[in-house]
């Protein structure tokens, strides 16, 4: 067996003896029973007289088969700068946990990634049809909140699924302590930081809304803050509750947790905030001319909450962090899809282009979906060789090339591959059951696809790359990429999505393809 434990036992009869002192070497058969499950009685230690004796370890160090894989992984150079032991000789290496074929990845990512397309599907059946409703119809403003109350799932949902993938993965939930612990400040800290972005969302889309128009309504402004902060608040509730289902669910499966937790987020994210969004605006809104005062009140109920959110967060070390540094990427990240939802918002409220609705959350949450599983996969790659900020082969300083983000032979690389690969499959899935089902107002014709395909390709290609570079970018100056990464590329999946989106239903209006009376 090549698991040995050094140790040096001083036995002394007589504390107050100076010479005398026996110094064995205790072999571990000595001290543990054949399964090394029990130390053997204290008893053992007795001398002749039956006093005490005094056992000094000097130095333990276990490789056994016990030992989780992950932290052994997390072994680094400073162990044995602690130790006076040189000897390199410690037995074979552990294999990483990542160490997947690219069928394995594909395997693991497919069912969640239809599952995820297929919920952002029915979010585009959803807001296909509330489109028409009237409160999205004469508080337009509620288009510039879709993007950014569906992107909380990548500000909040998707990083708390990362975060715990990551804890999970190197053996941070193992026991019941542990597990309740990272649950409860996570919890709580999402619902300061929903609770937060949602009322930020409601300023940006009354800003946007009101700066090209030069109309500004009071009523409307209280509307759409109570149906920001309400979503978002319930939204997180629900969805963080399934991650960590999730997340537990997929260790005692034996599945990388990385690979389906995020698309899982997505899948019933976007459909579950878009429904919260369109009922409780729409009923806001039919109380708006009764009952004024309904809309004050759901603001301050759910700010109200904040205080008892905030003092659980503090008392997690684990959170604590994020609740004094993490809100950078959320609200610029918020922002950033707040542009979005203004493009969306224009572009919709066109009659020529309202056959965008459907797709725009497809093309976004596919989008969204995969750069945050190629993103927790790197985090969790750059965790297991050591700390945010230290430099390592894993963690290049230097801008990748394309190159070596798509056609190395890293396992990161391989993800990236296959990951880009379900693109196209993906959505011509998709597609055909959004016009199977008859949603939304453009036929599906040949050019239609070609122009989507283009845009899908194009957003998931370049997601991928600045995943790459921002992950490594993050880790080399000290900043958690499972907190700050996942919001900004999410983000910037809604905005690059929908930009293309709209620029190509712009072309296509152009060269003549145009309709929009299906699904009517």
């Amino acid at each position: 067996d090549s698991d040995t434990w050094s140790l040096l036992v001083l036995l002394q009869k007589d504390t107050h003896q100076a010479n005398g002192a026996v110094l064995p070497i205790v072999p571990v058969d000595c001290l543990t029973s054949p399964d090394r499950g029990q130390l053997v009685e204290p008893s053992d230690f007795l001398g002749p007289d039956g006093d005490t004796v005094e056992v000094v370890v000097l130095e333990s160090r276990a490789n056994a088969k016990g030992v989780r894989e992950e932290d052994a992984l997390l072994e680094n150079g400073s162990q044995s700068n602690e130790s006076d032991d040189t000897s390199t000789d410690r037995g074979p290496e552990p294999a990483s946990p990542l160490k997947e074929t690219s069928f394995s990845i594909g395997l693991q990512v497919l069912f969640p990634f239809l599952l995820a397309g297929f919920g952002t599907v029915a979010a585009g059946m959803v807001l296909d049809i509330v489109q028409h409703w009237d409160v999205f119809k004469y508080v337009t403003e509620v288009f510039i909140l879709v993007p950014a109350l569906l992107g909380l799932k990548g500000n909040l949902e998707m990083t708390l699924a990362s975060r715990l993938s990551t804890a999970a993965n190197i053996g941070q939930m193992d026991t019941p302590k542990e597990l309740w612990r990272m649950i409860t400040g996570n919890m709580a800290l999402i619902q300061v930081q929903a609770t937060v972005v949602g009322f930020l969302a409601s300023i940006a889309a009354v800003v946007f809304g009101w700066i090209p128009d030069g109309h500004f309504s009071i009523d409307h402004a209280v509307l759409l803050c109570a149906s920001s902060v309400a979503t978002a608040f319930i939204a997180s509730l629900v969805l963080g509750m399934i991650m960590i289902g999730v997340i537990i669910g997929s260790r005692k499966m034996g599945i990388n947790p990385d690979n389906v937790a995020t698309p899982i987020a997505a899948s019933l994210g976007d459909l579950i905030t878009l429904a919260l969004l369109s009922g409780i605006s729409w009923g806001l809104y039919k109380e708006l001319e009764s009952k004024a005062y309904v809309n004050p009140l759901v603001c301050a109920f759910f700010i109200a909450l904040l205080p008892i959110w905030i003092i659980i967060a503090k008392k997690n070390a684990a959170t604590r962090e994020v609740l004094y540094s993490g809100w950078e990427p959320v609200i610029i990240a918020m922002a950033i899809s707040s542009v979005g939802g203004l493009i969306l918002d224009r572009t919709v409220s066109d009659p020529n282009f309202a056959g965008m609705a459907v797709f725009t959350p497809v093309i976004n949450g596919v989008g969204g979906n995969l750069v945050a599983v190629q993103a927790s996969r790197i985090s969790t790659y750059l965790h297991m060789s050591g700390m945010p900020g230290e430099t390592s082969e894993t963690a290049p300083r230097k801008c990748p090339s394309p190159c070596s983000t798509f056609f190395s032979s890293d396992v990161n690389s391989r993800s990236a591959r296959v990951l880009f690969l379900l693109v196209v499959p993906g959505h011509l899935v998709f597609l055909y059951t959004i016009s199977s089902m008859q949603g939304g107002h453009t036929t599906l014709t040949l050019i239609f696809i070609v122009f989507y395909m283009t845009a899908a390709l194009l957003q998931v290609l370049i997601l991928l790359y600045i995943a790459d570079w921002m992950v490594h970018w993050m880790w080399g100056r000290d900043l958690d990429p499972d907190n700050f990464s996942i919001p900004y590329l999410t983000a910037l999946g809604d905005l690059i999505g929908t930009g293309l989106l709209a620029l190509s239903f712009h072309i296509l209006w152009l060269i003549g393809d145009r309709d929009s009376d299906v699904g009517d």
